[in-house]
């Protein structure tokens, strides 16, 4: 296994090599069902056959580019499928070290899950797409979460980040006026939405994913602004879970559900319903990435009623920190007869205009900008951070594919009171060190 410390910036060097842009690889959130296939070619008898398979979040702005490389490829027919999360990560997977995986799939930036690039990078599963125009123009401190030992095996139309989607209807009924900017603040709104009979906060904790996102909105505040070389001293057997600010920020997690500001049975809510209730105005809120935030929109009975903001995890406002990850990506099946095939689409997607409106689609910053780029005025409130207090989502540079999905298993035995913050932080040191 290559060594990650080598392969891999510090958290400070990979936010200031960017220039200011919010940038990580992570497993960022995804969605959870599967959705209608969009297809696209001439379908004649010389017609070149594509699948590819997207997680949910990707649907729209897959279904809008296919379109258009109908356009300039007519003799290409590219038929794209949408699974759940848990079911790219286990059966794609299967089927790519089988041999019969299909042409394109998601790919998660850099290290961390069992469909990460550098997992599958490394079984010799993805096709090299560093000849591509596109990926010269990566901004160094993107590199990490695209390339496995100088080769780039990723696209990605750009970066997102996780804190909370609010009701700004919701809110001005609770009394309200702006969104917190420190922890003792965010407490004191979720108990006045409490007060006006309203969830502060919905959490869809069934669906295994949503279960990590306030860990992780919590721990850039808790653990890397105080400890930015937190990631280097891991890998070198220096520190561990259990010893550093992830205890507290699973302590905050717990405290949130102790006061009621959760909805309840929060293991029996589901991501859709977690979505339903934000855009209804049952919840004040939920903690996400914001490359679903269209999703919420879309539930909405006014796109304008949903907002976001970075969610306080330090009563210093000073010492807040936000979590930013380039947002789950595409890759080309290494195996695939039509291997060429599938990576002209890819480089299709990396001219400007195309990373653009994939970007746009899912309310994300674009990987590179120009005049036409625009940034969703949700995300707007989070660019402050980005240039010194912003860092990957934390699974980046994880050892392994182990410890996301023990994260996962400990947030929901913890909410379920089967479990103690340190049997959960033991568990997740020992899939750490697999």
């Amino acid at each position: 296994m290559t060594d990650l410390r080598d392969a891999r910036m510090s958290r400070v060097q990979f936010f200031r090599m960017m220039g200011g842009l919010a940038v990580a690889a992570a497993a960022t959130a995804c969605s959870t069902k599967p959705e209608t296939t969009a297809t696209t070619g001439g379908g004649g008898a010389a017609a070149v056959d594509l699948k590819a398979v997207g997680v949910a979040d990707q649907k729209a702005p897959l279904d809008e580019l296919i379109a258009a490389y109908q356009k300039v490829k007519p003799d290409v027919r590219l038929t794209a499928s949408y699974a759940p999360t848990d079911q790219v990560q286990t059966s794609v997977r299967t089927q790519l070290g089988a041999g019969n995986g299909p042409d394109l799939h998601v790919v998660y930036p850099g290290n961390g899950s069992a469909m990460s690039m550098s997992q599958i990078a490394k079984a010799g599963l993805l096709a090299d797409l560093s000849a591509q125009a596109w990926t010269q123009t990566i901004p160094a401190g993107f590199k990490p979460a695209f390339q496995l030992d100088g080769k780039t095996y990723i696209y990605s139309a750009g970066s997102s980040v996780i804190g909370a989607v609010y009701n700004k209807k919701a809110f001005q009924k609770a009394g309200v006026d702006a969104p917190p900017t420190t922890w003792t603040e965010f407490l004191a709104v979720c108990d006045k939405l409490k007060k006006a009979g309203i969830v502060p906060i919905a959490l869809g904790a069934q669906t295994p994913w949503v279960t990590q996102l306030i860990t992780y909105a919590l721990v850039p505040s808790t653990v890397y602004a105080k400890d930015p070389t937190f990631d280097d001293k891991q890998l070198a057997g220096q520190t561990t879970f259990a010893q550093s600010g992830w205890r507290q920020a699973m302590e905050m997690y717990l405290e949130l559900q102790k006061r009621g500001f959760f909805n309840d049975k929060p293991n029996g809510t589901t991501f859709e319903q977690q979505i339903s209730m934000v855009a209804t105005g049952k919840a004040g809120m939920a903690i996400q990435v914001s490359a679903v935030l269209p999703d919420f929109r879309k539930a909405a009975s006014s796109p304008d009623d949903l907002s976001m903001f970075p969610v306080p995890g330090a009563d210093d406002a000073n010492q807040v920190w936000i979590p930013a990850g380039v947002v789950v990506g595409l890759g080309a099946n290494a195996k695939s007869k039509n291997v060429e095939q599938a990576k002209a689409f890819i480089d299709f997607l990396g001219k400007q205009e195309n990373i653009n409106a994939w970007a746009k689609a899912i309310a994300a910053i674009p990987l590179t900008q120009d005049a036409s780029s625009t940034i969703d005025p949700a995300v707007e409130s989070f660019l402050p951070f980005t240039k010194d207090r912003a860092v990957p989502f934390m699974d980046q540079r994880w050892p392994n594919a182990e410890v996301q999905p023990v994260h996962f298993a400990v947030i929901q035995e913890l909410l379920a009171g089967k479990s103690s913050i340190d049997e959960a932080l033991k568990k997740m040191d020992e899939a750490y060190k697999k």
